[in-house]
């Protein structure tokens, strides 16, 4: 026993010895010094605007991000021409006139609106014919006055009529502080609009008319053998711009509507009543950059999914499957995304029958207590009634249901 204590007593001092030597070569594992959490990024206040009244707004979503005095009516000058193109663009669209139709140039389209006006012109000729889509190339790009009275006319028959297409379209958009007396912008009484509604008629435009918008990125634009440029500068300053309209006269000051795309992001901005063609372009400018800088949009809900299956009464299903008629898009400040909350509103007590469409409730959208959005919430499917037995006894069964009410949050909601 001895022998083998004295046998082994080496080995164990040689198996230390060459363990600490180990471990005197293997530094020890450093600890991770925990790091403190990062503070929420600042969104500073919207930019210095030279304008009476201007507006930012998302393009997918169509919030107003940014803004001051938004519904004050104002003079709207040449910005008259947006509506104007979506006026013509509509009745296109419609079968009603055609791209290909020639126009023939009327002594009050000459004179309203033609070189002898101090007003932008594209300087068309009495009497002569000129391809419709010619004359929205001169109205867009050139302003010229001649050639919007000109497409009115063929358009709707006369200016007075025109005018009024145009206030029934923007009434269908939604429009509540515009009048439209002609399709020029010309300084008349009871013509007016707002940096709201500019940004609402140009995002429609936008939308429903992609390839007609288009036509306010081209930079210059010759006929008559005069080649004109577009006005609106920041075409030059900045590729992402690719519209939209720009106008002036003594009592609109310098009105600029400008639309830029970053990716799948666009913005507009909409200013008015600027000081100068220099101030309504740095203004909006600065207020696009800063739209693209600070803000992120966000898909809550898709178009069609159920974001709830109440219990459904008296029909051939127990349940009813309730969604959004379109994806639901929300724009927030960036780093403001987990504050959002989504409840639904919907009836506690849903009898059959619903036709898929129909709306059941809706959809709130809040940010720190402030709404952002309601959306309607529809039946996702036809929901008939069921057969005589079932539903005598969800009759039987109601008289202990009482309808409260029924708030839920919506999935996904913060």
């Amino acid at each position: 026993m001895n022998f083998f204590r004295r046998t082994l007593m080496p080995f164990a001092a040689i198996a230390v010895l060459l363990a600490g030597v180990a471990m005197a070569q293997t530094p020890p594992h450093p600890t991770a010094v925990p790091r403190p959490a990062m503070p929420a990024a600042p969104v500073p206040p919207p930019p210095d605007v030279d304008g009476a009244s201007w507006v930012l707004m998302d393009y997918a979503t169509g919030q107003v991000l940014a803004s001051k005095d938004p519904d004050a009516r104002r003079a709207p000058a040449s910005l008259t021409k947006v509506m104007t193109d979506y006026a013509v663009s509509a009745e296109l669209a419609n079968g009603r006139i055609h791209a290909n139709d020639m126009v023939t140039i009327s002594e009050h389209a000459w004179r309203g609106g033609g070189a002898g006006t101090d007003g932008s012109t594209s300087f068309l000729k009495l009497g002569s014919q000129v391809s419709l889509m010619d004359l929205l190339k001169g109205m867009i790009v050139q302003s010229g006055n001649d050639a919007a009275i000109a497409l009115a006319e063929h358009t709707a028959g006369s200016e007075d009529a025109f005018a009024n297409l145009m206030n029934a379209y923007a009434k269908q958009l939604g429009m509540a502080n515009t009048h439209f007396s002609n399709a020029s912008g010309y300084p008349v009484d009871n013509h007016y609009s707002s940096a709201r509604d500019i940004a609402i008629m140009s995002r429609a435009l936008i939308h429903n008319f992609p390839e007609d918008y288009a036509i306010s990125a081209i930079k210059s634009y010759e006929w008559n053998g005069i080649k004109q440029q577009n006005r609106n500068e920041l075409l030059w300053r900045d590729p992402a711009v690719d519209g939209i309209k720009t106008g002036h006269t003594a009592d609109a000051g310098f009105c600029l509507a400008a639309s830029a795309k970053h990716g799948d992001e666009r913005m507009i901005a909409v200013v008015m009543g600027a000081s100068s063609n220099k101030a309504r372009a740095d203004s909006a400018m600065a207020l696009l950059n800063y739209g693209f800088r600070f803000y992120e949009t966000h898909k809550l809900y898709d178009t069609s999914k159920p974001l709830a299956t109440p219990r459904l009464w008296k029909g051939e299903a127990d349940t009813l499957p309730i969604g959004v008629a379109s994806d639901v898009l929300v724009t927030v400040k960036t780093g403001q995304y987990d504050k959002l909350k989504a409840v639904m509103d919907i009836p506690s007590t849903l009898i059959a029958p619903f036709k898929k469409g129909q709306q059941i409730g809706n959809l709130r959208i809040s940010l720190d207590g402030q709404a952002l959005q309601t959306v309607p919430l529809i039946a996702l499917a036809d929901a008939p009634q069921g057969g005589f037995f079932s539903r005598l006894w969800d009759s039987i069964l109601l008289w202990f249901h009482k309808d409260t009410g029924n708030t839920e949050q919506a999935p996904g909601g913060k």
